[in-house]
């Protein structure tokens, strides 16, 4: 035997290893092999769907573009549209669609249907067939603003439309029992003393105060002539001592007789004339500080001027109805709004509805639009202009008509209140504006347009220079007017519009005049004070920048900003010392029919639009 006792070798089984081996490497070649395709269809389908992305965003774009481009094509055929609408009925012999900023308002339906504020999203308005605004053919608003011409196709009369109530007056609340006014019964009575004005004092006789003052006959009352026509309405409460007739101010007149039929477009200076694209300026690209955005408004400021406002929404006030008007009271507590059939007032610095007007007396057959509505200044009445051609002085306190004041032959379209209280001037598509002493409701003189040359001069609106001495007028035939208050002498027609003026406004120093047209500019207007001063009674500045009809402007009271409402939707401020526009406003979703500013306290200003809102804003300076 071996001394070794070693057992014997066996040969180690390779080619099972090996088998286990390959059959490894070929499950790891094939899963890696599944691998690759599978990142490969995962690229391949990540791919695809990048491009379908592009393809949605792209087709995305020109849906806006084509919405953009529609909306511009829809903007300009209803301008040809209610341009050559004008044309014909001018050519026709029909009156052409008139008066101030309330049927304006109805009428602003023709671009009811139209986009909601640019990349700001609004509800969407019913855009069923809405009703005739205005009596048969005294409806002088009818044919400009009616882009349906319901009235033209049935063979009459193009009448103003006004969008459908939102609710029904039964769910309206305010149509409640009225609670009203608050503790006191009337806002204050308001005693700031009329500005100083360079044509001179008022005559004597003619201080600050209210209706109430005029006790009698020998009252320091306006000097009028009793033996003009009177009115029919008697006030039940107030004095009808006859008003005794002075030959005029004992002061110098603002203007000589030379000067009367004298007209501003013989001066051969022109006027400074600025424009601004603020209405073009998308706000999707403006930097961030200046512009401000609300919920469903928007304001742009003007790049190309210092920002030096800062403006908010403060209260909406819904209604039934399109807001034809609106109007602060002088002491800046309530405002007041006119639509169907009737008058609100609120309060501003909360926005409570405060007490309602309504004449159930008028015919309820037809519409009937509260086309003007104003406070006196003492607060305790409120005058309001309607379709049916009756002037309505309302006690306040009392929630009843004071007295009716008649005579027009058609809409009232305009009323203004001086700052005494004593009289009140109301505006007609009957030609005419018309002074009446509000002691006694008579009639004290017919202000009217005579020129055989002017196919139809119906006054839209009308203005009280703040010491009280003369008289505005807007009116159809693309005029201005100024009259003396005292004796009713026409002292100056102011021609440079193309097109109707339909709102009319005195700078808080009397010195000056804003008018608004359907020319889409604004104008100032510097009133002169005698012969030698030919180069005052001009157009001083043009402001240009609506996109639409101008239906309404107003000045704030420290005489720095002219605010102006416009068919387009739009609110623009303008400086009138450099005729730059400071800001647009985009608050409505239907034409701006009126603005006012608040004559004192905070700085706020109210808008009516034809989409059934009031809104009251503030524009605090920076």
């Amino acid at each position: 035997m071996s001394v070794y006792n070693h057992r014997p070798m066996m040969p180690a089984p390779s080619g099972r290893f090996l088998e286990i081996l390959d059959n490894i490497r070929n499950e790891f070649d094939q899963l890696t092999q599944e691998a690759f395709v599978s990142k490969s269809q995962r690229d391949e389908l990540e791919h695809k769907m990048n491009a379908q992305i592009q393809e949605m965003t792209s087709f995305q774009q020109n849906l806006i573009d084509l919405e953009r481009t529609q909306q511009s094509l829809k903007k300009h055929y209803e301008e040809e549209i209610a341009r050559l609408r004008q044309q014909l009925e001018q050519v026709q012999g029909g009156r052409p669609a008139s008066a101030a900023a309330a049927a304006a308002a109805a009428a602003a339906n023709a671009s009811q249907q139209s986009t909601p504020l640019s990349s700001t999203p609004l509800s969407s308005v019913n855009s069923t067939a809405p009703p005739n605004i205005g009596p048969g053919g005294s409806n002088f608003f009818g044919g400009i603003m009616n882009a349906h011409g319901a009235g033209a196709q049935q063979g009459g009369h193009p009448g103003l439309v006004a969008p459908p109530p939102m609710a029904a007056a039964a769910n309206d609340p305010h149509h409640a029992p009225p609670h009203g006014p608050p503790s006191g019964s009337a806002p204050p009575s308001a005693t700031s003393a009329p500005p100083h004005h360079p044509y001179g004092p008022p005559p004597p006789g003619y201080a600050n105060g209210s209706p109430a003052a005029a006790q009698g006959p020998h009252s320091a009352g306006y000097p009028y002539a009793s033996s003009s026509p009177r009115g029919s309405g008697t006030p039940s409460s107030m004095s009808s001592g006859d008003v005794k007739r002075k030959s005029g101010p004992p002061s110098a007149q603002p203007y000589s007789s030379a000067r009367s039929s004298t007209s501003s477009s013989a001066m051969t200076k022109s006027p400074t004339s600025h424009s601004t694209a603020l209405a073009d300026m998308d706000p999707e690209n403006v930097p961030p500080n200046m512009k401000i955005e609300g919920k469903d408004w928007f304001v742009i400021f003007n790049p190309r001027t210092s920002r030096q406002l800062n403006v908010n929404l403060v209260h909406t006030l819904d209604h039934h109805s399109v807001v034809c008007c609106v109007k602060f009271s002088q002491d800046g507590r309530y405002l007041a709004t006119g639509c169907n059939r009737t008058t609100f007032i609120y309060e501003v610095a909360t926005g409570k509805h405060v007490c309602t007007l309504r004449d159930d007396n008028a015919g309820k057959e037809e519409d009937l639009y509260i086309r003007s509505a104003c406070f006196s200044p003492d607060g305790k009445y409120l005058a309001t202009g309607a379709e049916d051609k009756l002037i309505r002085i309302w006690d306040i306190e009392k929630q009843r008509i004071q007295f009716r004041l008649t005579g027009h032959e058609q809409d009232i379209y305009s009323l203004d209140f001086s700052r005494d209280g004593r009289i009140i001037v109301s505006g007609s598509g009957d030609r005419t504006a018309r002074i009446w002493s509000m002691a006694d409701g008579k009639l004290l003189h017919t202000l009217e347009i005579t020129d055989h040359d002017q196919k139809d001069p119906g006054v839209t609106s009308v203005a009280i220079s703040p010491d009280c001495r003369l008289v505005a007028a807007g009116s159809l035939d693309k005029m201005v007017r100024v009259w003396d208050a005292y004796d009713g002498r026409l002292l100056e027609q102011l021609e440079g519009h193309k097109d109707s003026v339909y709102s009319v406004a005195f700078m808080p120093d009397g010195a000056m005049l804003v008018s608004g047209s359907l020319d889409k500019t604004l104008k100032l207007w510097h009133l002169g004070s005698s012969n030698k001063d030919q180069t005052r009674n001009q157009c001083k500045m043009t402001f240009a920048g609506h996109k639409d009809f101008v239906l309404s402007v107003a000045c704030t009271p420290d005489a720095k900003w002219v605010v102006s409402g416009s068919k387009d939707r739009g609110v623009q401020f303008w400086d009138p010392r450099t005729g730059q526009a400071q800001c647009m406003l985009q608050g409505h979703k239907n034409s701006v029919i009126s603005v006012a500013v608040s004559p004192s306290g905070r700085p706020f200003f109210a808008t009516g639009s034809g989409d059934n809102r009031a809104r009251i804003w503030s524009y605090d300076p920076l």
